[in-house]
């Protein structure tokens, strides 16, 4: 049987990734690397918190995510796709109303960008399986949004989407790092991008501007201290010698990118998809504090922000409250000081104590 040559085929899929809709596509070596190779050390450490799905091994019990090899050896290439995510709205850094907190820029879309970014991913692993009838079913392909074994970041850097920043973020020169990353596995021995150059050379500013100190040095992050881990994935009570840190922000951070140079002149996103929803940028903490279950549900239906969960978005909300200074507040955090769920009325009596004169 013939088919079209490697070259030809790996044009065809990049040009099917921007007919999608992503802005960068790239192509890697399905084969492990160096930085796969400290992934267990980093796991070891504890830095991965609670985040247990990153631990997850194999029948052998390797570390899943620490070996694509392992996890898939019919894979050949990974073929990674980005998309821009940036809005008009103004950074974290530039937000100063008290009455209001902070949601990471990724969550305030009208779809949850799994879905989005899946989505177009399809299109791509089709528009392959159409140009190789001759070799079905024997052509493998996977596709993944955040959902496999696979560090992302990693590929991407090999495939020259872009280079991993000091904060652990994929950077592109030209569209910066607020990028939705989806990957796709296949079969097929593709032609291999050139893997992307790090420019962040002497620059140290996200690790300079990291109020819980996260980035433990360059290119290494401790989820246990990163306002991100704490205010989504934490469950309960958060340490309290990192609340202050946690500013006003109650679902995600996007602190280092915002201080990142190479999201200065970063371009706004076309995708509607991603514009931003009302009300969630700088909400209003009052407002989230008393949120009912129902009112989080029908709020956050389809957006990322469920992950926190109805306990969680309050809880961070009376976090960032205590660190607002705003004695206005004060009547709102004694009332829920015995509020039925244990992790919300003890950041409530927290942020009361903050309050008070």
């Amino acid at each position: 049987m013939n088919h079209a040559p490697n070259s030809e085929i790996s044009a065809l899929v990049k040009r099917s990734a921007y007919d999608a809709g992503f802005n960068l596509a790239g192509i890697a070596p399905a084969k492990d690397s160096p930085e796969l190779g400290s992934f267990p050390e980093w796991i070891a450490a504890g830095h991965a918190g609670e985040m247990k799905y990153l631990e997850a091994r194999d029948e052998q019990g390797a570390l899943k995510r620490a070996s694509l090899s392992r996890v898939a050896p019919w894979a050949r290439s990974v073929v990674v796709c980005a998309m821009n995510y940036n809005t008009a709205q103004p950074y974290s850094t530039e937000s100063h109303d008290r009455s209001r907190g902070w949601i990471s820029r990724y969550a305030w879309s009208r779809e949850d960008y799994h879905d989005a970014v899946l989505r177009r991913l399809g299109r791509v692993e089709d528009a392959l399986h159409q140009a190789l009838p001759d070799l079905q079913p024997e052509l493998m392909t996977r596709s993944y949004v955040d959902t496999g074994p696979i560090v992302e970041r990693v590929f991407a850097k090999y495939a020259g989407v872009g280079w991993i920043g000091k904060n652990t973020c994929i950077i592109d020169q030209k569209n910066g790092s607020w990028l939705f990353l989806g990957v796709l596995l296949t079969s097929l021995e593709l032609t291999p991008d050139v893997p992307a150059p790090d420019r962040c050379g002497t620059c140290t500013r996200c690790i300079d501007a990291c109020p819980t100190d996260a980035i433990l040095a360059p290119y290494q992050l401790d989820s246990n201290r990163c306002i991100s881990y704490l205010t989504i994935e934490k469950r309960g009570s958060l340490p309290e010698d990192l609340r202050e840190g946690i500013g006003r922000h109650v679902f995600g951070c996007d602190i280092c990118q915002d201080v990142c140079p190479w999201n200065r002149k970063a371009p706004v996103t076309t995708a509607e998809e991603f514009s931003a929803r009302e009300g969630l940028v700088n909400p209003a903490l009052g407002w989230l504090a008393e949120l009912s279950a129902e009112e989080f549900r029908q709020t956050f239906r389809g957006s990322p922000i469920r992950r926190t969960k109805h306990a969680g978005i309050r809880r961070n909300a009376l976090i960032a409250i205590g660190n607002s200074g705003n004695p206005e507040f004060l009547p709102l955090t004694e009332s829920l000081t015995r509020d039925p769920e244990d992790s919300v009325a003890e950041a409530a009596r927290w942020a009361t104590a903050r309050l008070q004169p």
